[in-house]
């Protein structure tokens, strides 16, 4: 890979297919074939052979926790890199920010700051090709509030992407500013946008979980046992829920045979490159363990 855009158009010439895909940790694969068609991977194969050892050394002990999908293939990026030079693709520029913040969270200082700069960059091109892409417009949101201001970050920037995310999504905008609220430690305004969010979406899962979320971290655990269980009621295989009830327990430092029971329910559900990856799901499991 020798730069951010992958340089499509030299794979072109040196390979007859490739894919690109995004991991469960927000890494960015490229898989490619010199003759011929590329098949999809079997991943299981990996985790048979020479390779097993070191996959779990670094915490890949199955398909699952490099779960993966495709965000471009030769078919769809040379039609663009023919007039563009460059794959316009909002949710491929999401992904590229998003492992370069994975980056940004791993390196060291120096490192981190270059990896960071292309995480804002790669956002705000996801956002500028796709104007209505809420995932791309949370992640460029969570950036400006993390991010401090030498570094892009801000309030003011971060006002105005959730004023473009409610008009896209009302409810995901209340959720949004309940963000922002929360940041400023305005509790009391983030809990009314949060009941605001969940008034709009009433039928979707994540309103529950955000507002149960919230409400342990203020010490109001019963109230946030109550929306739990309306989520679990909703969606009783939810596995991002699994995740979120037991996050929210062991940072609580409560009910933590529950939490233990709920990772490893996790561990062995079918998740998504959208779910946490399992990989946190064990350092929790760990976390438990050692308290």
């Amino acid at each position: 890979m020798t730069t951010p855009l992958l340089r499509a158009e030299g794979l072109s010439r040196h390979f007859s297919d490739y894919a690109v895909y995004n991991t469960a940790n927000a890494d960015i694969v490229i898989v490619a074939k010199r003759f011929g068609r590329l098949a999809e991977p079997k991943l299981e194969r990996l985790f048979g052979g020479p390779l097993a050892a070191e996959l779990a050394r670094v915490g890949l002990r199955g398909p699952d926790d490099i779960l993966v999908r495709k965000t471009g293939s030769k078919a769809m990026l040379e039609p663009l890199l023919a007039t563009a030079q460059v794959p316009a693709n909002s949710d491929y520029f999401m992904w590229l920010g998003r492992a370069y913040g994975r980056r940004a969270e791993t390196s060291n200082p120096l490192s981190a700051i270059g990896h960071a700069s292309k995480t804002h960059q790669y956002f705000e091109r996801a956002v500028q090709l796709n104007p209505r892409n809420i995932e791309a417009l949370n992640d460029l949101l969570e950036y400006y509030l993390e991010a401090p201001g030498f570094m892009g970050g801000g309030a003011e920037k971060a006002q105005a992407v959730i004023n473009r995310i409610s008009q896209v999504d009302p409810s995901e905008g209340h959720w949004a500013q309940s963000t922002l609220d929360e940041k400023h430690k305005e509790y009391g305004k983030a809990e009314q946008q949060l009941r605001r969010a969940l008034e709009l979406a009433p039928s979707q899962v994540s309103r529950f979980m955000d507002l149960a979320r919230f409400l342990f971290k203020q010490g109001r655990y019963q109230e946030g046992e109550q929306n739990f269980a309306r989520a679990e009621q909703m969606a009783p295989d939810n596995a991002k829920l699994l995740y979120v009830r037991a996050d929210c327990y062991v940072k609580a430092g409560r009910n933590l045979d529950t939490a233990r029971d709920l990772l490893q329910r996790y561990l062995k559900a079918n998740v998504t490159p959208d779910d946490p990856p399992k990989a946190d799901a064990r350092r929790l499991l760990r976390q438990i363990q050692g308290g």
